[in-house]
């Protein structure tokens, strides 16, 4: 589908003002006018309280390759950052032996890290926290960004879906905040020193975020009432939670001396290796990878929250981009001109089968069934929102209210049970003017009726769960 072209700007910012974990590119222009890009801060500002507080930059001046931070070895700063005592449990020796016998499985690991780990450790470093909690997203994910627990624990920081909801992740039918790379960083972050300031104990933080604060707070009672210890090698808890600290102080020892268990790690600078840019026109994640040149596996490994092929602008979202392909990206959309955005949402608002409202809106019912992932046999509730291509006369972007708001919610026709008839139709001959014995036995037939529906609502949306922020991911990482 294609609309008339509209306005598409885009401006830099450093998300951070000394580091520059990620820059910040709005849109603020017109992409077929080939007009200067410039630092117009304003409605940036507005849009990311984070681009607020990083300098402005001139891009008629000055390139994104201009902005990296100066080189050196990421694992060196994250030694110099590691500051938790030592655990002084044999489970620590046992998870080290487990990890250094199986290389390949640690590689792939720190391989998927070296996207991320940067961005980590700017975040721990500017809130002080020590750089262990960096390693955090190995033990719950192996920084595998699309890792699903089997309680729907999801992301590299593996946040359940309550959870996810109190620290305002959005999780919708347009995206899943939980495996959104920044928004879980800080979410994660966030609860971390929340769990500190309640235990003031970093290994009491981590037992709580795998085992859940009141878990562990009951634990602690249980001690004191017992005059027992109340630190976490002396708390009763799950094997999982037992082993949690020994598994990311396994990673702490790899990382300090690699070669000491025959491990190699990866070469990572001390500088950004993606930039984020601002959407604030609507745009098809087919058009990113084609004006950056990315494949859409690594379009996915960068943005893996976003659950459709259309990245909303009305919810100030951010798409990241590896620094060379931004560049890119920045050079491309210059020239661009065609349209941005080929999808829009509307709200159903009759529950109907996907061809009743495929007819109805004039789309084509694999595609609806397709783009909505509508399983066969079942029916659109009213109320839900659905992508759909987008018709050649509209030319706005989805709004606010479905971008931030959309649910699907899907139903199951009622069953058509058949009733068998009561009894035979009697065969009539010369009818008799008057009533008989025998023609007052009439055998009733009774046309079968259909019973009332009873539609059992299924929702797209994640169940809720127990405070507990993680689970054990069945995600086999590869």
């Amino acid at each position: 589908m294609r609309w008339n072209q509209f306005s598409a700007w885009f401006q830099l910012t450093a998300l951070r003002p000394i580091a520059m974990a990620a820059i910040a590119l709005a849109v603020s222009g017109c992409a077929s006018t080939g007009s200067d890009w410039s630092s117009d801060a304003d409605g940036s500002d507005a849009r990311n309280p984070r681009a607020a507080k990083a300098p402005r930059v001139d891009l008629s001046k000055q390139s994104v390759s201009s902005l990296t931070a100066p080189s050196s070895n990421l694992w060196l700063r994250i030694q110099d950052g590691f500051t938790m005592p030592e655990l002084n449990s044999p489970l620590v020796i046992t998870q080290t032996r487990w990890l250094a016998a199986k290389p390949d499985y640690v590689h792939r690991s720190m391989a998927r890290s070296s996207r991320y780990l940067f961005y980590i450790v700017e975040e721990v470093n500017l809130r002080g926290m020590p750089m262990e909690i960096a390693l955090l997203p190995f033990v719950e994910s192996a920084f595998n960004p699309v890792a699903k627990s089997t309680a729907k624990a999801m992301g590299i920081w593996q946040f359940m879906p309550a959870t996810g909801k109190d620290f305002k992740l959005t999780q919708n039918v347009f995206r899943d905040e939980r495996r959104d790379v920044l928004q879980s960083t800080t979410a994660a972050l966030d609860y971390l020193q929340r769990l500190h300031r309640q235990f003031g104990d970093w290994q009491l933080a981590l037992a709580a975020y795998n085992w859940g604060e009141g878990n562990v707070a009951k634990a602690i009672k249980r001690n004191q009432a017992a005059g027992l210890p109340t630190d976490y090698l002396s708390l009763k808890m799950p094997k999982e939670t037992r082993e949690y600290i020994p598994k990311l102080m396994a990673y702490k020892a790899i990382v300090l001396d690699p070669k000491a268990y025959g491990i190699v790690l990866p070469e990572l600078q001390n500088h950004p290796y993606f930039v984020a840019i601002d959407v604030t026109r609507d745009i098809d994640v087919e058009v990113v990878t084609k004006l950056s040149d990315l494949t859409l596996e690594e379009f996915r490994n960068l943005n893996p929250s976003f659950n459709k092929p259309v990245i909303l602008s009305a919810a100030n979202q951010q798409i990241l981009l590896p620094f060379g392909h931004a560049e890119l990206f920045q050079e491309n959309l210059k020239n661009y001109t065609e349209p941005l955005s080929t999808w829009t949402a509307v709200r159903v608002s009759a529950t109907e089968s996907p061809d009743q409202l495929a007819k109805r809106l004039g789309v084509s019912v694999a595609v609806l069934r397709e783009v909505n992932a509508i399983p066969s046999g079942m029916r659109v509730r009213a109320g839900s929102t659905v992508l759909i291509p987008k018709p050649s006369t509209k030319l706005t972007d989805v709004p606010e209210h479905l971008a931030e708001n959309a649910s699907l919610n899907l139903v199951k026709p009622a069953p058509v049970k058949k009733i068998a008839a009561a009894g035979t139709t009697a065969k009539k001959s010369n009818p008799a003017p008057a009533k008989t014995a025998q023609s007052s036995q009439k055998a009733a037939v009774k046309s079968a009726s259909k019973p009332p529906t009873q539609q059992k609502s299924v929702s797209t949306a994640g169940s809720k769960s127990a405070k507990t922020t993680t689970a054990k991911a069945v995600t086999t990482p590869q």
